[in-house]
């Protein structure tokens, strides 16, 4: 089966900067084991899933993303107050560090700019904007969804959303 709109995919990928830098792997460490998502339901950046649209399982491909097609270009203005409260991710917070705060469009990571007692100062750019990505990904399986998992818009399972 190859990849299309409704396709369950799970992969393995590895992300590079455009200096060929490893940011981050599904391939190693404590957690290695694949992503598994619903393709054409926008839970990964389009271009991503443009990229693997065709593929089948054991499949292998590498492509690189410009900053606009993957998480956008750096908006230097995009700096805003949130209350220290509402930062996810750590108990003690640091310049430079990446926290997650929910907003009216669900979850988003931010960067520390400044922080006090009460209020902190976040870069809203996503961590990655601005950067040209390079993903090296393998195809591990690829199936038909489920109607619950097309109802629920996300692949259920092993490397999916658990219930």
């Amino acid at each position: 089966m190859n990849i299309s709109k409704d396709s369950v995919v799970q992969l393995h990928y590895s992300l590079f900067d455009a200096d060929g830098q490893l940011i981050e792997t599904t391939r190693d460490g404590a957690h290695a084991h694949p992503i598994a998502y619903l393709h054409g339901h926008n839970s990964m950046i389009p271009a991503f899933e443009q990229a693997i649209e065709g593929k089948a399982t054991g499949e292998e491909t590498s492509f690189t993303l410009t900053p606009e097609q993957a998480y956008g270009l750096r908006q230097e203005d995009a700096v805003a107050r949130v209350p220290v409260k509402h930062l996810q991710g750590a108990k003690v917070w640091k310049k430079g560090m990446v926290a997650v705060v929910e907003t009216e469009q669900g979850a988003r990571q931010v960067t520390i700019v400044k922080v006090g007692r009460f209020m902190a100062d976040v870069d809203t750019n996503h961590p990655l904007a601005g950067k040209t990505l390079r993903f090296d990904v393998r195809i591990e399986d690829v199936r038909a969804a489920t109607a619950e998992e097309i109802a629920h818009g996300h692949a259920h399972g092993v490397g999916g959303h658990q219930h």
